[in-house]
């Protein structure tokens, strides 16, 4: 007779092996899924599981916030990196059948993590193998697969025209998929809109494997993948891009101020003024904290770093006109090519062109772990409201902090709010971009950053955009809502959808029911159906 002790562990540890068993068996079994459907022995070569000696490279090798890369941080049960279409369709069939989610990646810029990070057990399709660029410079058009990045888009661009480009963003190693997908802000908003305002055709895979163009996907998805955020709908293979045109040079000039040379009364004044520069001007604003160079306490620099479509001779009447105050001289102005001032905005001096092809070195305005949130300013704010802003910079956990003031107006006042998901259009003045960061090895430590970062976005509420307090799809932000686990009603989800979406949130949900009515592509904040 055994002992009523033992006879007690029998029933825990089958449980336990039965357990093991059904974790395995997705496993296992997606692999076998893939090497049947696929119809390719190739695929072997692109999949990678988590006892692959190259796995870790893979997840990590398009891995920019080093937030996400912890050892608490859920990595994917297996990586696929597609060289074939069939790839992805085989992928997206055997996901579906064994119960696995999957998300894409194309960059890997994601500002949290939700294209290689999940709570629940899942598979990432990253498309790093599909970065084609093919310039028609007759036709003013270009086709680029989504793993491309920026640079290399810009770069394949500049090699065959300097009077043509396109309007995205400048970080040039941001991945193209997921920054159309978003919408896509960028230095040529002002004057071209957004990135996908510029989007004419795209290939595209949906939920049953289907490749579908423009023509055969209908108006109403082709809307929706412009700017309803990757993740959602299926995934965007290849965009055709219409170039936009842009002079032989354009002048690019920085003016910088401290608080003690009256940057909060200019950064002021600015608000009234950059909404309604001329559509060439582009006059952001960066500002950080800094050391003062005369007792080596804590300042705040601001930076009016502008692009303008033109000549210095042009530019410095207009400012004198439009803006005496900011005290703009040619010793401040440089003439370039565009695509030199793209590499420039992305804190790189004195390179060749071949950098933008660098998809691997760090940008050096970006922190190495950060947490981003973004604000939309519809009435300028007060003096008192900037100053209590800036003495938050002067924070510890500040340090590493930078904010960037995006001026709107231009074509913006011009494009309605439905003509894409984006509809941050007219009534915005400019937007806010907090962006908080901290070393990699601080990361035991990220908390007090994530607190630095909620405490100064509540502060800012009485000065921002309301009902809803609007936000950018591009600049993810789980703070603001997010799905459940399992099933998320329409009404949830508006919480956060409203934010980035306002009303092209419930079409956006009509055009998911459609598409992928079941829900299989989601994460914890994609679009819902429409019940």
């Amino acid at each position: 007779m055994k002992p009523p002790q033992f006879s007690m562990l029998i029933p825990l540890v089958l449980a336990a092996l039965f357990s093991f068993s059904l974790a395995a068996l997705p496993h296992e079994n997606f692999l076998h899924c893939l090497s049947l459907r696929s119809n390719d022995s190739s695929i072997s070569r692109v999949i990678f599981t988590r006892t692959n000696s190259s796995y870790e490279s893979v997840l990590e090798g398009r891995l920019w916030n080093l937030r996400f890369n912890t050892t608490d941080t859920p990595k994917p049960l297996v990586i696929v990196t597609p060289t074939q279409i069939s790839h992805i369709q085989a992928t997206i069939y055997c996901s579906r059948k064994h119960g696995l989610q999957t998300r894409t990646r194309s960059g890997g810029h994601d500002y949290e993590g939700l294209s290689f990070v999940s709570r629940v057990t899942f598979v990432v399709i990253d498309l790093v193998n599909f970065r084609s660029v093919d310039v028609d410079v007759e036709n003013k058009v270009a086709w680029v697969q989504s793993g491309a990045t920026l640079g290399e888009l810009y770069y394949r661009i500049a090699e065959k025209s300097r009077t043509l480009s396109f309007p995205a963003a400048f970080v040039h190693t941001i991945g193209v998929g997921g920054h159309i997908s978003g919408g896509g802000v960028g230095l040529l908003i002002r004057k071209y809109g957004t990135a996908g305002d510029n989007v004419v055709d795209a290939q595209f895979i949906d939920v049953k494997g289907r490749i579908l163009d423009r023509k055969t996907m209908g108006e109403d998805l082709f809307w929706a993948i412009r700017g309803g955020g990757g993740g959602s709908f299926g995934i965007v293979l290849a965009w055709k891009l219409s170039l936009v045109p842009v002079p032989a040079n354009v002048t690019v000039f920085s003016v910088t101020r401290t608080l003690e040379q009256n940057a909060t009364q200019l950064l002021h004044r600015w608000q009234y003024i950059a909404p309604n520069l001329p559509d060439d001007v582009y006059p952001a604003v960066i500002v950080r904290s800094i050391n003062s160079t005369q007792d080596g306490r804590k300042t705040v620099l601001a930076a009016f770093n502008s692009l303008f479509l033109g000549t210095i001779d042009e530019l410095l009447p207009l400012m004198k006109q439009r803006f005496p105050e900011l005290g703009l001289t040619r010793q401040n102005c440089t003439e370039m090519s565009f695509v030199e001032a793209l590499i420039l905005n992305n804190g790189i001096q004195n390179q060749p062109l071949e950098i933008l092809l660098n998809t691997t070195a760090r940008v050096p305005i970006a922190s190495p772990a950060y947490k981003v949130k973004a604000d939309f300013v519809k009435d300028p704010i007060p003096e008192t409201g900037l100053n209590g802003l800036f003495s938050r910079l002067t924070d510890d956990a500040a340090a590493m902090t930078i904010l960037v003031f995006v001026p709107y107006g231009g074509i913006m006042d011009r494009i309605p709010e439905n003509a894409t998901p984006f509809p941050h259009r007219a009534g915005n003045l400019y937007h806010i971009f907090y962006d908080v960061g901290w070393q990699e090895e601080d990361n035991i430590h990220s908390q007090r950053y994530l607190d630095w970062a909620r405490r100064t976005y509540d502060y800012m509420t009485p000065f921002v955009s309301k009902s809803p307090r609007a936000a950018y799809i591009n600049f993810r932000d789980l703070d603001i809502g997010s799905n459940n686990i399992g099933h998320t009603s329409y009404a949830q989800a508006s919480i956060w959808g409203r934010k980035y979406f306002k009303n092209n949130f419930k079409k956006l949900a009509r055009v998911k029911t459609m598409i992928d009515p079941e829900n299989f592509f989601k994460h914890e904040q994609s679009i819902p159906p429409l019940y």
